[in-house]
């Protein structure tokens, strides 16, 4: 993982959220706080985020938005050929970055090492530094709340905010249906 963010996704009954912090460090300096790692593609269809770099985000973002282009939108067609072409590209796949696509449908974990990982439960999924805290807040409020998608997200970040020094409380949410 990386000491850069968190982004977390829940793909729920009745919507399917993302939503990330607004902290950039370098090291251990803190860059700026209101950045934005999430993002919608494919006309509103389906929801990106991103932990790594910025340039390398703005650069995978663009990529994928390209395969999904391709695919019309189909999510597995399109997380499959990006992953092919992340993971053959000589420069890109050295990134250490991940990405969490999601629509109402589907949640895929993406790496430059090829993976691409649909998460065991299909619900939840997180990466980042503080990733492994916002998912196990997630997985216990979900079980123990009556908490709706949005609010889940928002909740599970700001409980790995308090516990991550590279995540803050400055969280941005984007919602689908």
């Amino acid at each position: 993982m990386f000491d850069a963010t968190t982004i977390l996704a829940y793909k729920g009954r009745n919507k399917a959220v993302i939503g990330g912090d607004g902290q950039v460090t370098f090291g251990h300096t803190v860059l700026k706080n209101n950045a934005t790692k999430i993002r919608t593609l494919h006309n509103g269809e389906i929801l990106a985020g991103f932990a790594g770099s910025t340039a390398d985000a703005f650069n995978l973002f663009d990529m994928f938005e390209e395969h999904l282009a391709h695919r019309k939108g189909e999510l597995i067609k399109a997380v499959i050929d990006f992953s092919k072409a992340w993971r053959k590209d000589k420069i890109l796949r050295r990134l250490e970055a991940m990405m969490i696509v999601l629509n109402t449908e589907h949640i895929f974990i993406l790496t430059g090492n090829g993976d691409v990982v649909e998460p065991e439960d299909g619900e939840l999924a997180a990466i980042g530094s503080g990733g492994s805290y916002a998912i196990a807040a997630a997985r216990a409020l979900k079980h123990h709340s009556a908490l709706d998608e949005e609010a889940l997200v928002k909740e599970s970040l700001s409980i790995a905010a308090d516990l991550c020094i590279y995540t803050n409380h400055n969280i941005k949410t984007l919602t689908l249906g």
